[in-house]
Parts: C-alpha cells; structure tokens; sequence
C-alpha cells in the first residue's frame, strides 16, 4: 500500500510490538489518569473532600480515552495536559471539579514518563538476560575448540571460541549491572508543584506538612513506585535521563563490539550469522552471504550512541526551577533510543540463537599460523635432544622468513614445518614436531576460563534472575 507520510523506520521494521505499545500515545494517555486517580484517592485518604464515587467514576473511564474530544479541545486551548483534563472531566461529570486538583502539568507528563521508562527498561533487562543465556550455552559447547586469537586483526596467540564468546558476555554482565542500579534508582517527580515548593498542596491542606509529605508517599505506592525525588524545580532533573541513555548507549556499545567482532569473523568463513533458506545476500552477486543482522546491530548502535548525547545537553542547559527546550528533544531522543535498543536485542537474540561454526575452516587457519607460533615449543625439544640454542634459534629464523616469502610471495602453503623436520640439527622427525603443534598445546587456560567464569560470574545472574526465553524471527 503506498504511503504518502513519513514512518520511522523503528515502528515499521525494527522494534517490538511490546517496545512500541509502551511509548505509544494510549499507554502514555493511561498512565496519566492512572496518575490522577492515585492523586485523587491519597487526597481523599488524607481528608479533602473527595468521595469514593468520585474515584470510581475516574476508574472506570480510565482506559477508554475519548481521544476526539481530547484533540478538539488541544486546538482550542493549546495545551495537551489540560485538553485530557477536560476530556476526562467530560467522561467523569462528578469527578470533573477534582481532577488534577493541587498538580502542575509536570505531575501527569513527568512522572508517567518515569512510570514509562521503568517498564521499558524491564523489558530492555530481560532481553539482556535471554543474550547472556544464549551466549552461555554457545560458549561452553564451544569451550574448548582452538581459534586463532587476534590483536590488531593480526595473528596473535590462541584462544578457543567459547573464550572468545565469554567476552561478549562479560560486556552485557557490565550493562546489566549499570542497568540494576538505575531501575533501582528511579524517582518519581511526585507533587512538587509549578516550581517545586509544594505550595500549592500545603495550601489544599491548610499547612499541613505532614500531609503534603504523606500525600507523596501514597501517590508512588499507589503508582509501585519506592522512591521519590527529594527536591526539584517543576520536573525532576533531566539527570535521570542521562542515566536513562547512558545505559541504552552502554548496550549498544557492547552489541558493537559483538556484531563487528561476529562480521570480521564470517568474513573469515569462522563464524556465521543464520542464514535463511531463500535469504538473497546480494541483488548482483548471488553467491554472497552478507552478515546483515550484524550490519544492522552495527548501524543501530551508532544511532543510540550518538542520540544518547541528546540527554547530557538537555540536563546541562535547563534554565533555574524550569525550561521548556527539553520538551520536543525528549520526545523523540529517549522513546527513540529505547525502540532502536530494543530492535538491536531483538536481533542479538536471533543471531546467539542461530550463529554456524565451522570447525574445518577454523583448525585450517590455525595450523597456517602455529608452525610459525610454536618455534619457541619447538626449539626447546630440539635443545633437549642435545642441540645448541643459539645456533638452532638462528636456523628457524632461516626457516620462518623462506616458509613466510613462499606464503607471501608465491601464495603456497606454510612449509615451515616440513623444513625443520628436514633439518638434521633439529634431530625431530615430523611426527614429534606435529605432536608439539596440537593447537590444544597453545590455548593456556581458555577452557578452565570459560568453566570458572560461566559457573562463579554468569550462572549466579541466570539463576537469580529467571526469565522467559525469547525467540525472535526477524520479518526484515
């Protein structure tokens, strides 16, 4: 069907249904009368002259928004909060006059977002929790199969693909506590009023402190909020936001790095992302097998790291108890970044459900690299046999750079081996020399590393945090 308006690309072909409700217009349009009921039943509990009639009409029109009404009078009175008041007050005529009584517009926006962002980022957790576990099993049958390690993507010593993925854990174990600490640390605005005093409320309450204070406490309790903000200007400082995207940005961060580590290696014919059966990787070359799943983690992150400067700007560059050029920023920047971390879990998950080894091609580069790793093993059983150090040293140095030239310049085989076999002064035929070159010989404590960090760093998080398994098939 074709459509004449922009779409983001996050609601169309990325994010998750569920991700996608829970920044929508109805969910943020029901927290706010969640909102107003939770003021209106704590004001009555604490005395003012509101009845229990009055909560009841409110709750029953709380999910049947009458959105009509709500956009006709946007345009008459050119205010969104107070446009739902009249809307809900026309639904709930008893109720009408105690509506949004004592608040300020930053007690529905302000604090439904936190409501919002809470349930969001439990969501954005348990994904987290499904790649841990995913990657988990993935490295442990993979815990002890010899791969050749890198550093400058340059051939170094060897490690083992169970180790390699452990890295990729770890990174998310990081996330996931930084993630704890701030759902942990969430605050509500409460009711703070226009610029944070309270005035208003202390004044419904004829200068009861204790009330006004007792009015907040029973508004989050009503709201499963434990924490609220001790002292703001009209919203709570857009330091919670920073905190918010920071983590969103450190999940992202540690999906990069998982999904340009995964297209290196699938370059290398290592390692690959699924693959599906009628999949076209490429529209001129039919052969190819792109790692797009990668790809797209890789372009969305870039997304959320960027955007997530959004927030630092807007917290440093608030005006006094109350701006408002934080407003249409925070509309898109932090829905945005939830939906496109979302979208990157989504397809985190998919790939750790599917990734294909090939073992073949992995021992085949390893032994093209460990005859030239295994001169100093090799040099020591030569010296055992009576051979003398410096002279031997100076031969396999003789025998690396011709057996590296055939490599490099003629593009045969790494013969370095055969070489050595066939030097007398070594005295090693070639069985003992392939002895020395089990790669197992060469990948220190990888497996124990995998063992010890899996059972002591990974299966306490897994355990004390059950979640449903997730499984995602990617329409796109």
């Amino acid at each position: 069907m074709q459509k004449s308006t922009y779409e983001s690309p996050l609601n169309t072909r990325y994010a998750s249904k569920e991700m996608q409700a829970l920044f929508s217009p109805d969910t943020r349009f029901r927290t706010w009368r969640l909102l107003w009921i939770a003021l209106a039943e704590a004001e009555m509990e604490l005395g003012l002259p509101i009845t229990q009639e009055q909560i009841e009409e409110l709750k029953e029109h709380q999910n049947d928004i009458n959105y009509e009404y709500a956009e006709m009078m946007e345009k008459e009175v050119r205010h969104d909060v107070m446009a739902h008041v009249h809307a809900y007050g026309a639904q709930c005529p008893k109720a009408k006059g105690i509506i949004h009584l004592g608040a300020t517009s930053c007690f529905v926006t302000d604090n439904a977002d936190i409501i919002i962002y809470s349930k969001a980022l439990k969501l954005i957790r348990t994904k987290v929790l499904n790649v841990i576990r995913k990657l988990s099993d993935f490295a442990y049958k993979y815990r002890d199969l010899p791969t050749l390690g890198y550093t400058h993507f340059q051939p170094a010593q060897l490690v083992t693909v169970g180790k390699r993925a452990c890295l990729w854990i770890q990174d998310l174990l990081f996330d996931l506590e930084e993630l704890d600490f701030v759902l942990e640390h969430l605050y509500l605005l409460g009711n703070k009023g226009t610029t944070g005093t309270q005035a208003s409320f202390l004044k419904l309450f004829d200068g009861d402190h204790e009330k006004v204070k007792k009015l907040e406490q029973l508004i989050a309790e009503k709201v499963g909020f434990k924490r609220v903000i001790p002292v703001s200007g009209q919203t709570y400082t857009r330091k919670q936001d920073s905190r918010i995207l920071n983590v969103l940005s450190a999940i992202a961060q540690s999906a990069y790095k998982f999904s340009n580590d995964l297209r290196l290696l699938q370059h290398l014919k290592e390692i690959e992302e699924p693959f599906e059966k009628n999949q076209i990787g490429s529209s001129a070359m039919a052969y190819k097998r792109n790692p797009m799943r990668s790809e797209r983690i890789s372009s969305l992150a870039r997304y959320v790291i960027v955007n997530a400067l959004n927030a630092p700007i807007t917290a440093s560059t608030q005006w006094l108890e109350r701006t408002l050029d934080d407003s249409a920023n925070r509309r898109i920047s932090i829905p945005e970044a939830f939906l496109a971390v979302d979208a990157i879990l989504n397809i985190y998950i998919n790939i750790a459900d599917g990734m294909v080894v090939y073992p073949k091609m992995i021992e085949k580069r390893v032994m093209e690299e460990l005859p030239f790793m295994a001169t100093e093993n090799i040099l020591m059983e030569a010296v055992k046999k009576g051979g003398d150090r410096q002279s031997l040293h100076e031969r396999i140095r003789v025998h690396s750079m011709a057996a590296a030239d055939r490599v490099k310049k003629e593009g045969l085989n790494n013969d370095l081996i055969e070489r050595i076999a066939q030097d007398s002064a070594f005295g090693l035929d070639i069985n003992e020399l392939k002895d020395v070159l089990n790669p197992r010989n060469f990948i220190g404590r990888s497996v124990e590393q995998v063992e010890e960090f899996l059972k002591d760093c990974v299966k306490p998080v897994l355990d004390a945090n059950p979640v449903e398994e997730i499984h995602v098939s990617l329409n796109v």
